[in-house]
């Protein structure tokens, strides 16, 4: 069931890794029925229940993976080694607290939604598709900040003495900035006048790029990555059938 690759990567069994998912999943229900009022003594002490057995069973996971890796302890220091680190911590360490301070850690849970990362395929593309377009998006980001002070700026030289309560500086023009940029437009603060209103157009042409942008880098990356993703389990598959031959014609 549980077994190690080549690369001395440890991998559990098929359904002991659905196993994990749910739990994982009864994990995340749990967290938020724990935030509902008026909760009864019976219904506390189940939720608990849950809680402690699960952090049996993932810590169980996590040092069955740290010591069965190869080299030895090489999970603990991996992405995920570190995600189902945070996922426990908060569990032992709020042991020792007052129940008002464990409460910050509580939102520390939430790491286990990245356990689910691990069993997917789907998952596991998306991250290469970062990796693939990561210089893009860096210079993408930054580009976007630069439109992002220069929209704030802007706005604030047209509208400031029209509307001072909401364009007073260019920090606060910059939720203005921040939601007309990225399409999403509240409402609660706009412009009055005839040059902030030409600038506003300007500025929700540039926010189509915010959106466009960015959509068009992963897409590329992701097809890029299941083509790379398709290319290695076709390797694999006639390194298998190569060593199979191979092995064949050794009997003989």
């Amino acid at each position: 069931m549980i077994h190690r690759d080549d690369n001395g990567h440890v991998h559990f069994g098929r359904w002991l890794d659905f196993i994990l998912q749910a739990l994982i999943v009864v994990n995340l229900i749990t967290l938020a029925l724990e935030t509902l009022p008026n909760l009864s003594e019976e219904q506390i002490y189940w939720l608990n229940l849950i809680e402690v057995v699960s952090i049996a069973i993932f810590t169980i996971e996590y040092l069955a993976r740290c010591l069965l890796s190869r080299p030895l302890l090489r999970y603990a220091i991996s992405f995920y080694g570190i995600v189902d680190l945070l996922s426990i911590l908060p569990f032992y360490l709020s042991a020792g607290l007052d129940l008002r301070s464990a409460r910050v850690l509580r939102m520390m849970r939430l790491f286990r939604l990245f356990k689910l990362t691990r069993y997917s395929k789907a998952a596991r593309r998306y991250r290469h598709a970062f990796v693939i377009a990561r210089e893009e998006l860096v210079l993408f980001g930054c580009a976007a900040l630069i439109v992002l002070y220069l929209a704030a700026v802007g706005i604030h030289h047209f509208e400031c003495e029209a509307q001072p309560d909401k364009f007073a500086s260019v920090p606060d023009s910059m939720w203005w900035a921040m939601v007309t940029l990225t399409t999403v437009g509240y409402g609660d603060v706009y412009p009055i006048t005839l040059g902030g209103r030409l600038f506003t157009s300007v500025v929700l042409l540039l926010g189509l790029g915010f959106v466009a942008v960015p959509t068009g880098l992963l897409a590329g990356a992701l097809s890029r990555a299941r083509e790379q993703e398709k290319k290695l389990e076709e390797e694999e598959e006639a390194l298998a059938a190569s060593k199979a031959a191979a092995e064949a014609t050794e009997e003989k």
